[in-house]
Protein backbone atom coordinates (compact mmCIF):
# COMPACT_ATOMS: atom_id res chain seq x y z
CA UNK A 1 0.00 0.00 0.00
CA UNK A 2 3.16 2.62 0.38
CA UNK A 3 3.64 1.92 -3.21
CA UNK A 4 0.34 3.57 -3.56
CA UNK A 5 1.08 6.79 -1.92
CA UNK A 6 4.32 7.13 -3.74
CA UNK A 7 2.72 6.90 -6.91
CA UNK A 8 0.27 9.22 -6.16
CA UNK A 9 3.43 12.01 -5.47
CA UNK A 10 4.54 11.59 -8.59
CA UNK A 11 1.72 12.30 -10.52
CA UNK A 12 2.40 15.89 -8.25
CA UNK A 13 5.55 16.02 -9.95
CA UNK A 14 4.14 17.09 -13.22
CA UNK A 15 2.73 20.77 -13.78
CA UNK A 16 0.25 21.70 -16.75
CA UNK A 17 -2.30 19.81 -19.03
CA UNK A 18 -1.79 17.33 -21.60
CA UNK A 19 -4.02 15.33 -24.40
CA UNK A 20 -6.15 12.68 -23.05
CA UNK A 21 -9.75 12.01 -22.22
CA UNK A 22 -9.48 13.52 -18.55
CA UNK A 23 -8.12 16.66 -17.51
CA UNK A 24 -5.22 16.66 -15.44
CA UNK A 25 -7.51 18.22 -12.46
CA UNK A 26 -10.13 15.53 -12.95
CA UNK A 27 -7.24 13.06 -12.89
CA UNK A 28 -5.95 13.82 -9.69
CA UNK A 29 -9.49 14.66 -7.83
CA UNK A 30 -10.29 10.62 -9.18
CA UNK A 31 -6.58 9.27 -7.97
CA UNK A 32 -7.34 10.99 -4.82
CA UNK A 33 -10.79 9.51 -4.45
CA UNK A 34 -9.58 5.99 -4.95
CA UNK A 35 -6.37 6.70 -2.99
CA UNK A 36 -8.78 7.61 -0.39
CA UNK A 37 -10.85 4.34 -0.47
CA UNK A 38 -7.96 2.04 -0.27
CA UNK A 39 -6.18 4.16 2.51
CA UNK A 40 -9.32 4.10 4.44
CA UNK A 41 -9.98 0.18 3.86
CA UNK A 42 -6.19 -0.34 4.64
CA UNK A 43 -6.74 1.77 7.87
CA UNK A 44 -9.31 -0.45 9.24
CA UNK A 45 -7.64 -3.54 8.56
CA UNK A 46 -4.62 -2.47 10.50
CA UNK A 47 -7.12 -1.45 13.35
CA UNK A 48 -8.72 -5.00 13.08
CA UNK A 49 -7.64 -8.33 14.87
CA UNK A 50 -6.80 -9.66 11.51
CA UNK A 51 -4.53 -6.45 10.95
CA UNK A 52 -2.50 -6.50 14.09
CA UNK A 53 0.76 -8.32 12.92
CA UNK A 54 0.93 -5.83 10.24
CA UNK A 55 2.00 -3.48 12.77
CA UNK A 56 3.77 -5.31 15.40
CA UNK A 57 7.31 -4.83 16.56
CA UNK A 58 9.52 -7.94 17.09
CA UNK A 59 8.84 -7.69 20.71
CA UNK A 60 5.44 -8.55 20.06
CA UNK A 61 5.99 -10.89 17.56
CA UNK A 62 5.32 -13.94 19.12
CA UNK A 63 1.80 -12.82 20.04
CA UNK A 64 1.15 -13.88 16.43
CA UNK A 65 1.41 -17.01 14.05
CA UNK A 66 3.14 -16.94 9.92
CA UNK A 67 -0.63 -17.94 9.43
CA UNK A 68 -1.76 -14.78 11.02
CA UNK A 69 0.34 -13.09 8.64
CA UNK A 70 -0.57 -15.06 5.75
CA UNK A 71 -3.82 -14.23 6.45
CA UNK A 72 -3.22 -10.50 6.85
CA UNK A 73 -1.33 -10.16 3.27
CA UNK A 74 -4.10 -11.91 1.53
CA UNK A 75 -6.46 -8.81 2.89
CA UNK A 76 -3.91 -6.68 2.00
CA UNK A 77 -3.67 -7.96 -1.45
CA UNK A 78 -7.59 -7.59 -2.00
CA UNK A 79 -7.38 -3.67 -1.23
CA UNK A 80 -4.69 -3.25 -3.48
CA UNK A 81 -6.31 -5.41 -6.31
CA UNK A 82 -9.44 -3.57 -5.89
CA UNK A 83 -7.36 -0.37 -6.15
CA UNK A 84 -5.45 -1.27 -9.08
CA UNK A 85 -8.70 -2.29 -11.35
CA UNK A 86 -10.11 0.80 -10.27
CA UNK A 87 -6.74 2.85 -11.53
CA UNK A 88 -7.32 0.80 -14.77
CA UNK A 89 -10.28 2.16 -15.24
CA UNK A 90 -9.15 5.88 -15.51
CA UNK A 91 -8.04 7.33 -18.46
CA UNK A 92 -5.00 9.35 -18.15
CA UNK A 93 -3.70 12.62 -19.63
CA UNK A 94 -1.12 12.23 -21.67
CA UNK A 95 1.15 14.31 -19.33
CA UNK A 96 0.95 11.43 -16.85
CA UNK A 97 0.35 8.86 -19.07
CA UNK A 98 4.01 6.97 -18.14
CA UNK A 99 3.73 7.95 -14.12
CA UNK A 100 -0.32 6.00 -14.25
CA UNK A 101 1.42 2.97 -14.58
CA UNK A 102 3.17 2.74 -11.45
CA UNK A 103 0.60 3.61 -9.45
CA UNK A 104 1.33 0.14 -7.65
CA UNK A 105 4.44 -1.11 -8.04
CA UNK A 106 4.14 -4.69 -9.74
CA UNK A 107 7.09 -6.13 -7.49
CA UNK A 108 5.85 -5.71 -4.32
CA UNK A 109 2.37 -6.78 -5.13
CA UNK A 110 4.48 -9.75 -6.01
CA UNK A 111 6.20 -10.23 -3.66
CA UNK A 112 3.56 -10.00 -0.90
CA UNK A 113 1.63 -12.77 -2.43
CA UNK A 114 4.79 -14.75 -2.21
CA UNK A 115 5.62 -14.09 1.67
CA UNK A 116 1.80 -15.04 2.17
CA UNK A 117 1.79 -18.49 0.30
CA UNK A 118 5.00 -19.05 2.02
CA UNK A 119 4.01 -17.98 5.76
CA UNK A 120 0.96 -20.00 5.11
CA UNK A 121 3.54 -23.63 5.66
CA UNK A 122 5.72 -21.70 8.03
CA UNK A 123 5.97 -23.68 11.20
CA UNK A 124 8.08 -20.50 13.07
CA UNK A 125 8.61 -16.85 12.64
CA UNK A 126 12.55 -18.08 12.50
CA UNK A 127 11.73 -19.95 9.58
CA UNK A 128 9.84 -17.76 7.44
CA UNK A 129 12.38 -15.02 8.81
CA UNK A 130 14.86 -16.89 6.88
CA UNK A 131 13.40 -17.65 3.73
CA UNK A 132 14.29 -16.10 0.28
CA UNK A 133 10.71 -14.38 0.29
CA UNK A 134 11.50 -12.98 3.16
CA UNK A 135 14.22 -12.01 2.00
CA UNK A 136 12.67 -10.22 -1.42
CA UNK A 137 10.00 -8.95 0.66
CA UNK A 138 12.41 -6.98 3.11
CA UNK A 139 14.78 -5.68 -0.14
CA UNK A 140 11.59 -4.44 -2.14
CA UNK A 141 11.12 -2.59 1.30
CA UNK A 142 14.38 -1.42 1.64
CA UNK A 143 14.43 -0.10 -2.22
CA UNK A 144 10.69 1.63 -1.78
CA UNK A 145 11.73 3.72 1.79
CA UNK A 146 14.71 5.06 0.15
CA UNK A 147 12.99 6.18 -2.87
CA UNK A 148 9.98 7.46 -0.98
CA UNK A 149 12.63 10.14 0.94
CA UNK A 150 14.53 11.12 -2.04
CA UNK A 151 10.74 11.55 -3.54
CA UNK A 152 9.89 13.88 -0.59
CA UNK A 153 13.17 15.78 -0.87
CA UNK A 154 12.71 16.14 -4.35
CA UNK A 155 9.27 17.50 -3.84
CA UNK A 156 9.97 19.89 -0.61
CA UNK A 157 12.82 21.26 -2.96
CA UNK A 158 10.44 22.20 -5.98
CA UNK A 159 7.61 23.68 -3.53
CA UNK A 160 10.50 25.93 -1.92
CA UNK A 161 11.21 27.29 -5.80
CA UNK A 162 7.35 27.89 -6.27
CA UNK A 163 7.42 25.99 -8.97
CA UNK A 164 3.55 25.20 -8.12
CA UNK A 165 2.16 28.64 -7.30
CA UNK A 166 0.12 29.16 -10.48
CA UNK A 167 -1.47 25.79 -10.07
CA UNK A 168 -5.15 25.53 -9.20
CA UNK A 169 -5.56 21.90 -8.85
CA UNK A 170 -2.96 21.42 -5.68
CA UNK A 171 -3.37 22.58 -2.29
CA UNK A 172 -1.78 25.81 -0.83
CA UNK A 173 0.21 23.84 1.23
CA UNK A 174 3.14 21.17 -0.23
CA UNK A 175 4.02 19.91 2.92
CA UNK A 176 1.18 19.10 3.86
CA UNK A 177 0.76 17.18 0.03
CA UNK A 178 3.79 15.16 0.90
CA UNK A 179 3.01 14.16 4.17
CA UNK A 180 -0.24 13.06 2.93
CA UNK A 181 0.96 11.44 -0.29
CA UNK A 182 3.70 10.24 0.46
CA UNK A 183 3.68 8.65 4.01
CA UNK A 184 7.16 7.83 3.91
CA UNK A 185 7.11 7.94 7.99
CA UNK A 186 4.94 4.24 7.83
CA UNK A 187 8.05 2.82 6.47
CA UNK A 188 9.67 0.36 9.04
CA UNK A 189 12.99 2.01 9.83
CA UNK A 190 14.77 -1.26 9.84
CA UNK A 191 13.62 -2.67 7.04
CA UNK A 192 15.86 -5.83 7.17
CA UNK A 193 14.45 -6.35 10.61
CA UNK A 194 10.78 -6.51 9.52
CA UNK A 195 9.39 -10.17 10.79
CA UNK A 196 12.50 -10.96 12.31
CA UNK A 197 11.80 -12.62 15.85
CA UNK A 198 14.49 -11.60 18.71
CA UNK A 199 17.10 -13.92 19.64
CA UNK A 200 16.04 -16.63 21.92
CA UNK A 201 18.12 -14.70 24.96
CA UNK A 202 16.55 -11.94 24.48
CA UNK A 203 13.46 -11.50 27.60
Amino acid sequence: MRAVFSGLSLVLLVSGCGGGAMSLTEYVESVNVIVGNAAQQYESLLASPRGDVLGVDRSQLNAFTPQDLQAALEQTSAIETEFKEAVEELEPPDAVADLHRFLIDPELTEVEAALAHRAGSAASWDELSASAEMAAYRAVLTRDRLDCFELEAELDATADRGAFADTPWLPSEMKEIVDAALGCVGFPAQPDDVYRPLPASVP
